[in-house]
C-alpha cells in the first residue's frame, strides 16, 4: 500500500508535502505530483500538509478519483525507481489520464 495523490492536485502542485517527506518519494510531473509507490514509507507525513487535501491512503482514495491509483503507479512504469526525488527534479510529463484532464485553478 501507499498514498496516493488525486485531482485536487491537477494544477496547483502546492509541494507542501515535499518538503515534508522524509524519503525524497514525492515526483513533480507537468501538471501534478505523484507518490513513488516503491519508495513510499507509508508513514502519512505528506496528507495532513496537502492545502488541497488531494493525498489518501490508496485504500481511502474517493471513488470518483479511483483512476488516479492507476496513474500514480503508472506514471513510474518508464522511470523505474530513482531513489529520490530531489536527484532527478521535475519530470516532464504527465500519466496520460492527467494529462487528459481539463485545466483547472488559477488563470484557466
Amino acid at each position: 500500500m501507499t498514498y496516493i495523490i488525486a485531482e485536487p492536485c491537477v494544477d496547483v502542485l502546492d509541494k507542501a508535502c515535499i518538503e515534508e517527506c522524509p524519503v525524497d518519494c514525492i515526483y513533480e510531473g507537468n501538471r501534478m505530483l505523484y507518490i513513488h509507490p516503491d519508495e513510499c514509507v507509508d508513514c502519512g507525513a505528506c496528507e495532513p500538509v496537502c492545502p488541497v487535501e488531494a493525498i489518501f491512503y490508496e485504500d481511502d482514495v474517493p471513488e470518483q478519483w479511483k483512476d488516479y491509483t492507476g496513474a500514480n503507479y503508472e506514471f513510474f512504469d518508464d522511470l523505474g525507481s530513482p531513489g529520490g526525488a530531489a536527484k532527478i527534479g521535475k519530470v516532464a510529463k504527465d500519466h496520460p489520464f492527467v494529462a487528459a484532464q481539463p485545466p483547472r485553478g488559477e488563470g484557466h
